[in-house]
């Protein structure tokens, strides 16, 4: 199979481009000081850990490489609305528009009604997505390391910081987890899909846990998490609970009953 994340990368740089010439740093600077509805990302995982409780980041989009479109009659707000009534710690949206059909315009939506932490899920691979990320509202970002130099990773790391921003850096490899422990302030995540080949396996989670046990910040189970049985299994053989869930939820006849589920 072609390397799907290094077609969404190359896409990600053409966007980029475009987008520099539009909005300039400084005025995306000055639009940031206008927002008021920030939340800790961090700080409400750390919070439940704290009360044993189990964290759902629930995930709006409306397509992926492996699954295509989603769901048809796509609404991010109602979405958001159904994970908020239903107890979702936080939310994760995706924001890369060729190919999940997303926007960072769902962000603001959402932000506009709700007072909820949300993940912008996009492939960063530029300090500018940040102030991006920032302008829409968001209140995490992504670093995924497989799509970027160590050095890129680290650069956008510390200017995600001193914007007063989370960081979920995420890992599906060994040599990748090794990597994540030196991001000290960051929450990991460990995606039981290959971006490259797509194939999913929530093992991974088990045996990257192995690696990161000792990060002193949260670790989050990301795809892969059908059921309340597949949560479990993770609690039981990691502890981790803290979970990134997306097609499960969406993809179910009711979002809202498979959410309660899930959380019981």
């Amino acid at each position: 199979m072609e390397n799907v994340l290094k077609k969404i990368v190359e896409k990600k740089k053409e966007k980029l481009l475009i987008l520099k010439k539009k909005y300039t740093e400084d005025y995306l600077i000055s639009e940031i000081k206008k927002i008021n509805n920030t939340q800790d990302f961090k700080k409400k995982l750390i919070n439940n850990l704290k009360k044993k409780t189990i964290s759902i980041i629930a995930e709006i989009k409306k397509a992926s490489p492996s699954a295509g479109v989603i769901n048809e009659n796509f609404n991010h707000t109602e979405i958001a609305k159904k994970y908020y009534e239903n107890g979702a710690t936080c939310l994760s949206v995706l924001t890369e528009e060729d190919f999940f059909k997303g926007s960072l315009d769902h962000i603001k939506d959402i932000k506009k009604i709700y007072e909820i932490p949300i993940l912008c899920k996009d492939f960063f691979i530029d300090t500018y997505q940040v102030l991006l990320a920032k302008n829409a509202g968001a209140d995490c970002i992504l670093i995924i390391l497989s799509a970027l130099e160590i050095d890129k990773a680290r650069e956008i790391y510390e200017f995600a910081k001193k914007q007063g921003l989370s960081i979920l850096i995420e890992v599906h490899t060994r040599e990748e987890a090794e990597l994540a422990l030196t991001f000290k302030d960051a929450i990991i995540g460990i995606n039981n899909r290959d971006l490259k080949t797509l194939k999913v396996s929530i093992d991974t989670t088990i045996d990257l846990y192995n690696i990161l046990k000792n990060h002193k910040n949260p670790l989050v189970c990301e795809s892969g998490i059908i059921n309340k049985d597949d949560i479990n299994f993770i609690i039981s053989k990691t502890g981790i609970k803290n979970f990134l869930i997306g097609e499960s939820l969406l993809k179910s006849n009711s979002i809202e009953k498979k959410l309660i589920e899930l959380l019981k």
